[in-house]
């Protein structure tokens, strides 16, 4: 066991309100894993953050913990404070390889599709696997994870790890079908025609969204989730630009850099950086530069061009200067978010209700048909895993009372 997990649990006040667990998302049970933990009892541990956060290994690992469980800790007032993602990682992962055979008290006889399998889909699946219900993955790639597989970087997340969810979720005997796409062979109707009780879509956010400007269809133009999919199949050259300052950004800067590409600038219309401070910190660290107050005009093969932003007197934005700037650059990744990828909503009894793009739902996440529930970035567009979880969570608990009563 590391030393220094243990010296960060030594350092937990044990807060009788412990505003940690207040800062996740998830509300994970911070003080009393943290406690488990020094009294060895890890198995425990991890069956409590598994039941919590099913996706708890990966949350530790890509969490921006800085403004949650760290970013809320008491001693960080005066101190630095627990980090508990190092704490959180070691058990859930142990856990993830030793966790014991499942097999629900009760088994029901009502079954569950579960379309997509990004952490949204994957916590429903779990959290319904182990309320008795039989589940089926419908994932329309050849790997599950959605952006933890395909958008998320190795040097982040090691895909060795959603191997080892694959194989635990087949133990607890959840069927997965991969490379099966729902709306286009087999829609919505067909799943409800083949007995399943109730759906869940989970697809995510995962087609680029678009700037709209002249240059984007060039040959060395590329969009950040295209890109993260598969770094290897791309040629960007030695300097890159990259328009967008998020989270997705800094994983496309410092992916490029670690694939041979020697220059990359991120550029952003403003003063603020949409990236957390510490995705920036070590952006930065692996060579990214960043530039903001740049309104991209259009590209051409050269590269993008911008005009300077112009501020108003508390930093609003209020025009652009008329000079042009022609950035040299041999690639331009655009990386200003995503929007839901296709027409999973078209079915042949109707279409459910979708505002730009995204996927609408009430107090209890289902959506505009009955027995279908929505959750994560085809809900709420492009945010963290960990709040695809939290939502999945409710999900899941409407999901339950749905199939109790029908």
């Amino acid at each position: 066991m590391p030393l220094h997990i243990v010296t960060e649990a030594e350092r937990c006040y044990n807060c009788k309100k412990p505003q940690c667990q207040v800062g996740c998302p998830v509300h994970t049970p911070i003080p009393q894993i943290i406690q488990l933990f020094k009294e060895h009892k890890l198995m425990e541990a991890g069956e409590i953050l598994f039941k919590n956060n099913p996706m708890s290994a990966v949350c530790s690992e890509v969490c921006n913990h800085a403004q949650q469980c760290a970013g809320h800790c008491i001693r960080g007032k005066k101190d630095s404070p627990v980090h508990f993602s190092s704490i959180e990682n070691y058990i859930s992962e142990m856990y993830l390889d030793r966790m014991p055979s499942f097999k629900p008290e009760v088994k029901k006889d009502k079954h569950v599709a579960v379309i997509g399998s990004g952490p949204a889909g994957l916590t429903v699946a779990v959290l319904l696997t182990m309320q008795g219900y039989p589940v089926t993955i419908f994932e329309w790639k050849s790997k599950i994870g959605g952006v933890m597989q395909y958008g998320i970087p190795e040097f982040r997340l090691p895909k060795s790890l959603l191997d080892r969810y694959e194989q635990r979720l087949e133990e607890m005997g959840i069927q997965i079908r991969l490379n099966a796409t729902i709306g286009s062979v087999l829609m919505i109707d067909d799943l409800f025609r083949d007995g399943y009780a109730s759906i869940f879509v989970g697809t995510g956010a995962e087609r680029p969204r678009t700037l709209g400007i002249k240059g984007e269809s060039f040959g060395n133009v590329h969009y950040a989730m295209n890109y993260l999919a598969n770094p290897k199949a791309h040629h960007l050259g030695n300097k890159v630009a990259v328009i967008g300052v998020g989270n997705a950004a800094m994983d496309v800067a410092r992916t490029a850099l670690r694939n041979g590409t020697k220059e990359v600038t991120l550029y952003a219309m403003g003063k603020d950086i949409a990236a957390s401070s510490h995705e920036v910190a070590y952006a930065k660290l692996d060579g990214a530069e960043i530039e903001t107050g740049m309104q991209v005009q259009e590209i051409t093969e050269r590269g993008p061009v911008f005009k300077r932003t112009i501020y108003g007197e508390n930093d609003e934005i209020i025009g652009a200067e008329d000079e042009l700037i022609q950035v040299e650059a041999d690639s331009t990744i655009i990386s200003i978010s995503q929007v839901p990828r296709g027409k999973l909503v078209r079915t042949t009894s109707g279409l459910m209700a979708a505002e730009n793009g995204l996927l609408i739902v009430d107090e209890n996440y289902m959506t505009t048909r009955e027995g279908v529930f929505a959750a994560g970035d085809v809900v709420t567009g492009a945010k963290t895993v960990v709040h695809a979880v939290e939502g999945a969570k409710h999900a899941a608990e409407a999901m339950i009372k749905f199939m109790e009563k029908n």
